[in-house]
């Protein structure tokens, strides 16, 4: 969505990384008869079999990914047809399913204020912590002008979270068993860990694990927040006008996001094309777009065996 300074949120995760296991079993526990009120009940640390503070972290992480309403805390359409005991993939078996979250997440900037800029915004290819945390800080600094501002500390643990999230564990004998143990969104490999641990390098490269289905949703999701019919290809490569951008969001070279766009058009014909308007490389809605009919078709073919 669009990014609005009005509407930023920061360190509502308890400073706890999403783990395997807790959105599945979040959103089941939320499914149950009077689940909307799981999270909120004394009964929910049993059910969930965590923490008080964990329970926190899994429902603002099934928020965050746009599985449940932020208001009602009732199932999205998308989180039915993914999470539901009969949805496309309840326990996230399919690493599409992982590439399709952290869309969702990156592109809410209502939620997930951090992670929208550090996809779309920040694009130091190597940093430090540090320097992430400093650069996290300016932005806030710039954006927030007539409300208060949330405190350093805060927005340092985003800094230090964030990195952690995506960055597979070294095996570190000093960490805790439980904070060593890999949030699913390290399996996409969009940030690393220098050798000495020092440093971070998230580059934009060809990735060829991201699968059509998933891109085909997020160009849907494009087209739907610009209103519009017509979106040039180098806006889908780098963020513009506060808006996310695909490129930058899966970390796309801008060879590889072209080509995946042109395989795209013939995975679900009809509904993209891709043509060259006054000079500028433009990608066109041609048909009828549905998001959420691009990812079914990727569950689909997958359980067929069919390469996507």
């Amino acid at each position: 969505m669009k990014f609005n300074p009005d509407k930023m949120a920061f360190g509502r995760h308890e400073t706890f990384a999403v783990r395997y296991g807790w959105l599945s079993k979040g959103f089941q526990a939320i499914t149950e008869k009077g689940g909307s009120k799981i999270f909120e009940s004394d009964e929910a640390t049993v059910r969930l079999g965590v923490g008080k503070n964990m329970v926190t972290a899994i429902k603002y992480w099934l928020r965050a990914c746009r599985m449940i309403d932020p208001v009602e805390n009732i199932p999205t359409e998308l989180g039915n047809a993914l999470l539901s005991e009969d949805g496309f993939d309840p326990y996230l078996e399919d690493e599409a399913t992982i590439w399709l979250l952290h869309w969702l997440l990156a592109t809410n900037t209502e939620l997930a204020t951090s992670w929208y800029w550090f996809f779309n915004r920040f694009h130091k290819p190597e940093f430090t912590g540090q320097e992430l945390t400093t650069a996290l800080i300016d932005f806030v600094n710039d954006q927030v002008t007539d409300r208060k501002k949330p405190s350093a500390s805060t927005l340092k643990n985003d800094a230090v979270l964030l990195p952690r999230m995506y960055t597979q564990s070294k095996g570190n004998t000093r960490t805790p068993f439980e904070e060593a143990l890999d949030s699913p969104f390290a399996l996409l490999k969009l940030v690393t860990q220098s050798a000495g641990g020092r440093s971070y390098q998230s580059r934009p490269g060809s990735r060829p694990d991201l699968p059509l289905g998933v891109l085909g949703f997020a160009v849907c999701e494009m087209f739907e927040m610009k209103n519009t019919s017509a979106i040039p290809v180098e806006d889908l490569m780098y963020s513009k006008d506060n808006y996310p951008a695909i490129g930058s969001v899966f970390r796309l070279s801008e060879n590889d996001l072209v080509a995946k766009l042109e395989r795209l058009i013939d995975f679900e014909p009809g509904v993209f094309d891709i043509r060259d308007t006054a000079g500028q490389h433009q990608i066109y809605l041609s048909g009828k777009a549905n998001a959420i009919a691009f990812v079914k078709k990727h569950y689909g073919n997958s359980r067929k065996g069919i390469a996507a």
